[in-house]
């Protein structure tokens, strides 16, 4: 019985491998060998012909790089902001729209219509909507006498005017992510909480947000990863600019490696973002992460 048990285990276990072993190729193809390729590169000057050994050269320089700390905090204060608004808005939007009704599945579809377009497309509509000389927001601004606002060209505001952006396209999915984990809140306990005197804050402070531990984890991991990778509407509205105030380590990344043909510098930047998403990611794991929900 044991033999038969123990064979019955073991082939299992090979179909299992076998069905795996794609995802392991391609992962390893694809991910894997890139990651590691790129790490090599980073010790290198490749410019796209020729490639020698320089050591931690490249990330000497670095840090003495005005553009690319510039580029670094850049990157920070747009994903801190990003991460918190996305977080914050997209809660209390799943809150209010976590009921069944007509009225209220249009509001979803409508807020979660940005995220399926490209963004491409959306930055192209917003720079129309930014658009110094008859762009919508600024002929609204004129029906109360308010004159014309260059909102990209300031390099003192672009930055906050992506975010805005940025914030605007990413609210819907998180938003989606938030109401199915509310779906999953047994509506006993809210009961239990109002038969005790407890209002709508004390609710979503005592069990919404203890319950909902997995999903804020999650959608803080996903928003830090695109926040840091954001590059296509950086690209698109600004191209870093004005006067670098919305390069981003990314657009350093693309503009060193492609632009200019150091990609062995490029390497070296990409490196450190990648130490940056993973310190950022533990953190979160740290604190979200393992943790017994109370309910108390």
């Amino acid at each position: 019985m044991r033999h038969k048990i123990k064979k019955s285990n073991s082939s299992e276990e090979r179909t299992a491998f076998l069905m795996l072993l794609p995802f392991f190729l391609l992962f390893t193809l694809f991910i894997l060998i890139p990651i590691f390729y790129n790490l090599v590169l980073s010790f290198t000057n490749f410019n796209l012909r020729t490639m020698d050994f320089v050591g931690l050269r490249n990330y000497i320089n670095l840090f003495k790089d005005n553009l690319f700390l510039m580029a670094l905090k850049n990157t920070l204060i747009y994903t801190f902001f990003t991460v918190i608004l996305v977080t914050i808005i997209s809660f209390f939007l799943s809150v209010m729209l976590n009921k069944n009704s007509y009225i209220v599945k249009i509001a979803r579809s409508a807020i979660y219509v940005p995220h399926v377009t490209s963004m491409v497309a959306v930055s192209m509509i917003w720079l129309w909507l930014y658009e110094p000389l008859g762009g919508v927001f600024n002929q609204v601004l004129s029906l109360f006498g308010i004159s014309a606002q260059k909102f990209l060209l300031n390099s003192s505001t672009a930055l906050m005017f992506i975010i805005v952006m940025s914030v605007w396209k990413s609210v819907g999915y998180n938003m989606v992510l938030f109401l199915a984990g509310l779906q999953g809140v047994p509506q006993s306990l809210y009961e239990a909480a109002e038969i005790d005197g407890a209002g709508a804050w004390q609710k979503i402070k005592g069990i919404t947000l203890p319950m909902l531990q997995p999903v804020i984890f999650f959608v803080l991991t996903t928003n830090i990863i695109n926040s840091f990778n954001v590059f296509e509407s950086v690209s698109i509205m600004t191209n870093g600019g004005p006067l670098n105030s919305t390069t981003t380590l990314v657009h350093q990344i693309y503009t060193r490696s492609f632009g200019e043909y150091q990609a062995g510098y490029g390497a070296a930047i990409a490196i450190v973002l990648c130490i940056l998403m993973l310190t950022f990611i533990t953190i979160c794991m740290k604190k979200f992460m393992y943790q017994e929900t109370d309910l108390s």
